[in-house]
């Protein structure tokens, strides 16, 4: 309880990373041993990056984004098993979200205006009555600048991409290492280096690297400090 016997609100926790960093089934899990919503704003982004590799349209158009989003219907559910489906006018893409070529576009239409004023609000939204854990690029610096805890997961480039092509290779995809590396690099540097809300620690984060922890004990770490915040 707060101070006057007001019952609290739950908290809201942001999660930021670079691609790669595990914070998709982190939060998940996390999510489901504290109680939480797990709410993936990367899968918003890939959305509308598959739709506009899709229709042809270039990421950089500010125009055909605008209209683009102004016309998109997206759905994001989480499962009753944590797993997140999305539907774009009515069809489900989830399928298609993880290539190497959507993620770039997601990347560049992270960076566009239209992209970011309409995904931005629904975020926000979703975020405002708490019991959420939200992950992202900028979730801590910009879309939820006063989550009541902040966290950056991170790992080095090497890590990322291994883990990145055996989830790759158990798919079937021939991407070699040495392929997947250079787009976890390529994908880096679009994101840390864009001109709009570019991918940082915020201030007040608290900085968490996966590369040589275990699953379990950056689940059992984060839950913990969810507790206490």
């Amino acid at each position: 309880m707060a101070d006057g016997g007001e019952t609290r609100r739950p908290p809201v926790v942001a999660v930021d990373g670079p691609a790669g960093a595990g914070k998709s089934t982190v939060c998940r899990e996390v999510a489901r041993r504290c109680g939480l919503t797990y709410l993936d704003t990367g899968a918003l982004y890939r959305a509308i990056g598959y739709t506009a590799l899709q229709r042809g349209i270039d990421p950089l158009d500010d125009h055909a984004m605008e209209a683009l989003c102004q016309g998109l219907d997206i759905e994001v559910a989480t499962a009753a098993d944590g797993t997140t489906r999305v539907v774009v006018d009515g069809e489900d893409v989830t399928t298609h979200l993880r290539t190497p070529e959507v993620s770039l576009s997601a990347s560049r239409v992270s960076a566009r205006p239209p992209v970011r004023a309409r995904l931005l609000d629904l975020q926000r939204r979703a975020a405002a009555r708490g019991g959420v854990i939200v992950d992202g690029r900028d979730i801590g610096t910009v879309v939820l600048p006063d989550a009541d805890l902040k966290i950056f997961l991170t790992a080095s480039p090497e890590e990322r991409a291994r883990r990145r092509h055996q989830e790759l290779a158990a798919k079937g995809d021939p991407a070699t290492y040495e392929a997947t590396l250079a787009d976890v690099i390529a994908r880096d540097a679009a994101d840390s280096g864009r001109a709009i809300a570019p991918l940082k620690a915020a201030a007040d984060a608290v900085t968490m690297d996966t590369s040589d922890t275990p699953f379990e004990q950056v689940v059992t770490r984060l839950c913990a400090r969810i507790a206490a915040a």
